[in-house]
């Protein structure tokens, strides 16, 4: 079993939260239970949800999330609430969240090129349904790893870590073919033994 970890300081400091980073959030309710126990994580510690650091159009760092939790808020991007990929300030989020969250950071900043891509790749896929049905399969809860194997790529709708790690994939930084089938637990890990995102750190 994986927990992130990593010392809380007196005050967090978010100035070094940079595009590319991804925030990972454990929640106390019962479908983050759920998620944990359904991807060998440990309830309340685990991840239940990730989202990635990105850019607007106007060069604000914000989080690009895909929940169905968020609805009445507005999304900073397309200035209504969306039930799945959207965008916040991270520390609107932080503000709000009822559970522990942590900070990922990639091991080495974007260059440009990648930043203008990654920037392109979220504002194409912002508004879009989440993937309930693509979550669950994802978590490998009763038989459903088994029809993740034969399920196809599907970005018409889009759930957490499916986002993440499309984003990650289209930048080349974690190339996939099938990035439907990663929850947030099993992404989260792949991308630390890999040495692609670094040890992270409790921010909340």
């Amino acid at each position: 079993m994986y927990a992130p970890g990593g010392p809380i300081g007196t005050s967090v400091d978010l100035n070094n939260v940079k595009a590319g980073d991804i925030i990972g959030f454990s929640g106390r309710g019962w479908q983050s239970i759920a998620i944990n126990l359904g991807t060998y994580g440990l309830p309340f510690w685990s991840l239940s949800h990730v989202g990635i650091m990105g850019r607007s159009h106007e060069g604000d760092l914000l989080l690009f999330e895909s929940t169905t939790l968020e609805d009445d808020w507005p999304c900073a991007i397309t200035g209504r609430p969306i039930n799945g990929t959207q965008a916040h300030t991270l520390a609107f989020v932080l503000s709000r969240y009822a559970g522990r969250a942590w900070h990922y950071p990639l091991h080495r900043p974007l260059y440009d090129a990648e930043n203008g891509r990654l920037t392109r790749f979220l504002l194409s896929t912002i508004g879009l349904p989440y993937d309930g049905m693509g979550a669950l399969r994802a978590t490998g809860v009763g038989i459903s790893w088994i029809e993740s194997l034969f399920q196809p790529q599907d970005l018409s709708e889009i759930f957490c870590s499916e986002w993440v790690a499309a984003a990650y994939s289209h930048l080349g930084l974690c190339p996939d073919d099938n990035v439907s089938r990663w929850n947030p637990n099993r992404l989260c890990r792949r991308l630390r033994r890999r040495g692609i995102v670094l040890k992270p750190r409790r921010i909340k």
